[in-house]
């Protein structure tokens, strides 16, 4: 049980990274494209390395599953999840989009209880609570919190919360690379089908970035431009299988506190691509996030409470 406990946490420390590097490129196409045009590419280019992974893991056979409602349900709430994600990115600063979205990991603690019968000791409390303090420590939520557009980070990580509890209870018969198939899946038929949407419905002159970025019509993408949407497809890939594959292997209230360890990234991205340089806060709140972790890892594993 230690093992599969360890091995979930670093599935989930290895994707959120693998997923971190996705936000500066999406942020930087977000004034040009609109968002299904890039979770287009993103997974077309996706599909045949998912496809393979699905086999060398499983075999095709396995995609015609028993289970196909609620891997598509699942699948669904992940595409609404990082929908509403990527629009607040438009308009949020990158740092305040994540910052809200590591809600996350508080979601899914709440929700482990009633959803998958798991007892949440007081250790995963403590820890879940520090990672936060650890978040609004090194993020210091300004007046860029009040864009309603915030809300949209908020509903991501209540509905990411949601469909990994779902990922959970697959994980006994649905490998993560199934899971992840349909995930891709239901991405790239979402796009197409709200890409129609919008060709058909006429919504107006709209100004608002995080509205921009859903209904803008389509283009041909330069090439860099390309490159950098076509880059998502792989990351996506990668990503989703290692997170599918953390919540299969250990328990959510455990795992989920690892989500912090996203927050470390978006400094180091902010100065890469825009010129940032961390703040004293950013070193304290990274502290406060990784001694949560290593109590987490070191606290007893919740078990089933009993029917």
């Amino acid at each position: 049980m230690q093992n599969r406990i360890v091995a979930g946490i670093a599935c989930l420390c290895l994707g959120v990274l693998v997923f971190s590097t996705q936000d500066p490129l999406i942020k930087a196409v977000s004034d040009r494209y609109p968002v299904m045009e890039v979770m287009a590419i993103r997974c077309v280019v996706a599909l045949p390395i998912m496809l393979l992974l699905v086999h060398r893991d499983v075999g095709l056979a396995a995609l015609v599953s028993r289970n196909f409602g609620l891997l598509s349900l699942r699948a669904l709430t992940l595409f609404a999840s990082y929908t509403a994600y990527y629009l607040a990115l438009a308009a949020l600063p990158l740092a305040d989009a994540v910052a809200l979205y590591f809600m996350a990991p508080l979601f899914i603690m709440v929700l482990s209880g009633p959803y998958l019968g798991e007892r949440v000791s007081w250790q995963s409390f403590a820890t879940v609570s520090v990672g936060l303090v650890g978040v609004l420590v090194m993020l210091r939520p300004g007046g860029g919190m009040f864009e309603w557009a915030a809300l949209l980070s908020l509903l991501s990580a209540g509905l990411y919360g949601f469909a990994q509890m779902t990922a959970r209870k697959l994980g006994a018969t649905e490998s993560s690379t199934v899971m992840s198939f349909y995930q891709n899946g239901v991405y790239l038929l979402g796009a197409i089908v709200t890409a129609l949407v919008f060709m058909v419905v006429d919504v107006g002159h709209i100004t608002h970035p995080s509205l921009r970025f859903l209904t803008r019509g389509w283009e041909w993408p330069t090439t860099g431009d390309f490159v950098m949407m076509a880059s998502c497809g792989v990351i996506a890939a990668a990503g989703m299988t290692l997170l599918s594959q953390a919540y299969r292997l250990a328990p959510a209230n455990i795992v989920a506190t690892f989500e912090y360890t996203g927050i470390l990234w978006a400094p180091l991205w902010g100065f890469l691509f825009f010129a940032e340089v961390p703040h004293a806060s950013t070193v304290l709140g990274g502290v406060l996030i990784i001694g949560a972790g290593i109590f987490a890892l070191n606290a007893r594993p919740s078990q089933k409470v009993p029917a």
